[in-house]
């Protein structure tokens, strides 16, 4: 009975001081580490069983087999100093309270220069999660979401909040909610990650005088959702194969989008996400954006090339490429707009107009959202008769009496050739994860 009871009591004890390490984070100083000198620490291979803070500047490596598991409770490793960088470690199985915002990594607020560089995490919560924080860099991480859990119970895998002068760069995330998630924060650069299975791709909100360049989205719920931000700059970015949307302008203003190469998007299930309406397959959704800069974009064989709508005015749209959409616009506003600029359109596959005078530019008008387009929207069976002389008579009437015309969209200098030849040709800089 004596021994049974010591026996319970030490399993008892174990249990407090296994429950207290979880709940209080122990300093990184208390693992085995091995001085290398200037401040640099290497991890040696092993497990590591809990929740562990870096307080002070320092160099953390960790050898192959190194591995922080923080037990499915809190943050795995939480970084609490400026001038810190952690790199070649494996971190596993932390919290998935996402109200308490469990991460693989939390960087706290007011840690500055804070690096992270070729880590690997696999878990439910926050994959990397930095909170008020400047100048961080967030370089070659491998982030992976659990596919069994819903996407909406888990976090993102790469979440920015409140931050300044970011660099978040070759990193490759898969299945978690969203890949890389900037909230409030201003002047960082999202560049050449790989970024896959989730339900948003890259996500901004609330942030400006940020720089989206040469990412890679796959198999989304949506690639690029842009929303309430202003002075961005997306260039050079891929969205494919991805559903709903491949990119998607929710009041964006003063904001570039060039050079970006969109295919395949097709309608699909939103996931019972309600931010995603619908489920229409299009390549670009711009609503309620207004003065921004849509040039030399190649939006291809998806369900609709473009929708525009909601008072989305004063936008130049020129030198975009609009290939074998199965409707190419979707216009939806009580005034006409001029989809050219400088004597100069967008090129469309399905224009059949000629180049009479040899100068690369349509001898008339394409108007994608005319009358039949608007009876085709309601009746898509009329589509076995597009090219009927029926169709044709329709078309000639709205041209010749122009009062019956309606509020859509006119590219005044449609262009013969295809103008996004060099995006068709660039090779993704990344392969996908495994």
């Amino acid at each position: 009975m004596l021994r049974s009871q010591a026996v319970h009591g030490a399993l008892c004890a174990l249990l407090f001081f296994a429950g207290s390490a979880l709940a209080n984070p122990r300093p990184i100083t208390d693992l085995p580490l091995r001085a290398e000198g200037d401040n640099r620490w290497t991890l040696p291979a092993g497990e590591y069983v809990g929740n562990f803070r870096i307080d002070r500047p320092l160099h953390l490596r960790c050898e192959p087999g190194a591995v922080f598991s923080a037990a499915g409770q809190g943050n795995a490793l939480s970084i609490g100093a400026s001038d810190v960088l952690v790199e070649d470690c494996d971190l596993r199985d932390w919290g998935h309270n996402l109200t308490d915002m469990d991460s693989g990594i939390f960087i706290e607020g007011g840690a500055k220069g804070v690096t992270l560089r070729n880590n690997r995490l696999r878990g439910v919560g926050f994959g990397i999660w930095a909170d008020r924080s400047e100048n961080v860099h967030i370089l070659d991480n491998q982030v992976h979401g659990e596919p069994s859990v819903r996407s909406q119970d888990r976090g993102n895998g790469i979440h920015l909040f409140i931050v300044k002068g970011a660099v978040v760069a070759g990193n490759q995330v898969r299945e978690t909610r969203d890949g890389i998630y900037i909230e409030t924060s201003n002047g960082n650069r999202i560049e050449n990650n790989l970024l896959e299975d989730l339900r948003y791709g890259i996500h901004y909100m609330f942030s400006n005088d940020n720089h989206v360049t040469g990412n890679i989205t796959r198999r989304t719920r949506t690639g690029y959702a842009l929303m309430q931000s202003r002075k961005l700059t997306v260039i050079g970015n891929r969205s494919e194969h991805d559903r709903n949307y491949g990119m998607l302008m929710n009041y964006i203003t003063y904001s570039t989008i060039k050079d970006n190469f969109v295919t395949d998007v097709q309608a699909g299930d939103t996931g019972g996400d309600s931010m995603i309406q619908g489920g229409e397959g299009k390549a670009l959704f711009i609503y309620n954006s207004l003065f921004n800069v849509i040039e030399h974009n190649h939006f291809e064989h998806s369900n609709l090339g473009i929708h525009l709508t909601a008072g989305s005015e004063d936008n130049r749209i020129v030198d975009n490429a609009f290939v074998g959409n199965e409707q190419q616009v979707k216009y939806v506003a009580v005034r006409t707009q001029e989809w050219s600029a400088d004597g100069r359109g967008n090129y469309w596959s399905d224009y059949l107009g000629w180049d009479r005078n040899d100068d690369g530019l349509g001898d008339v008008p394409y108007e994608p959202n005319d009358n039949v387009d608007r009876l085709l929207w309601m009746y898509p069976q009329v589509r076995l008769l597009m090219n009927s002389p029926g169709i044709e008579l329709l078309r000639w009437v709205q041209r010749a009496f122009p009062v019956l015309k309606s509020p859509g969209v006119q590219d005044s200098f449609p262009l013969m050739q295809l103008p996004t030849e060099s995006l068709l040709k660039k090779e993704p800089a990344q392969e996908p994860l495994s």
